[in-house]
């Protein structure tokens, strides 16, 4: 677990949307990839409403997403604190404001407690503690494979989240049916499942869920969405299909219906 401040030296600077975020990240440890951008682009936020995210890690998610919603407030929850201080610093950097919190998801700091939000997102750890490849960094460790249970960090977005509002997970595949069961258990409804494919024909590696506090809408599994096209491009623009070089490069929003405009 990170709790020291990351010295300049052991940090690099990386564009993000396309270079309308820059973040800083550490040279070893946790290092936000693709996830965080898809879960910040899937939140439908306006301004004036509230996010918080669980777990924000270096902030990448909360400065993607307050890039495109601007007036939105951002908050977010780490656990090392090495990490949430750096997700204030990424903040400030990138000219937002918000409130970044160290602390457990299970016991959360007082202040936290104390507020509920429009949106709650997530990009809890792949996989359970004890199952999986553990990272020789504590940092990325702790990203990869988590004490907390999944029930819990589900728990603890139910709790915080205002009546009515959405909460917002991506995670891989493999734990789609523990999520879903996990929110239906917090009276999360009306529950909207994309799958995203790394190539037509290639099953889906990761998975957006969302669902909506007290919602009783029907489940809907919306028709899964393509990330890269057929050839690999390296990293360009072109390695993207339409929508997410949009999401990736532009800061576009991600739709779950594929044709919305």
């Amino acid at each position: 677990m990170r709790a020291d401040p990351f010295a300049d030296a052991d940090l690099t600077r990386d564009a993000m949307l396309g270079g309308l975020v820059q973040i800083w990240q550490p040279r070893i440890g946790y290092r936000a990839g693709t996830d965080p951008v898809l879960l910040a682009a899937s939140i439908r936020g306006v301004a004036g409403q509230s996010v918080l995210e669980l777990g924000c890690g270096g902030g990448a998610a909360l400065c993607c997403l307050g890039r495109r919603v601007p007036g939105m407030r951002l908050a977010g929850l780490e656990i090392q604190p090495g990490y949430a201080a750096l997700a204030r610093r990424n903040l400030s950097d990138n000219c937002l404001t918000g409130d970044v919190w160290q602390g457990d998801l299970i016991d959360p700091p007082k202040e936290m407690k104390a507020e509920s939000f429009d949106h709650v997102m997530a990009n809890p750890p792949y996989f359970e503690a004890g199952k999986g490849l553990i990272a020789r960094d504590g940092g990325r460790g702790t990203g990869r494979a988590g004490e907390v249970p999944l029930h819990a960090w589900v728990q603890a977005a139910a709790k915080r989240l205002k009546p009515r509002g959405y909460a917002t997970f991506i995670l891989r595949i493999e734990r789609m049916p523990e999520l879903m069961s996990a929110m239906r258990d917090q009276q999360l409804g009306s529950l909207e499942l994309l799958p995203l494919l790394p190539r037509a024909g290639r099953p889906p590696r990761l998975f957006l869920l969302r669902g909506r506090k007290d919602g009783r809408g029907p489940f809907t599994f919306h028709v899964p969405q393509v990330i890269h096209p057929d050839t690999i491009r390296g990293d360009t623009p072109d390695n993207y299909t339409e929508i997410f070089r949009g999401v990736m490069l532009g800061g576009r929003p991600l739709e779950f219906e594929a044709n919305r405009s």
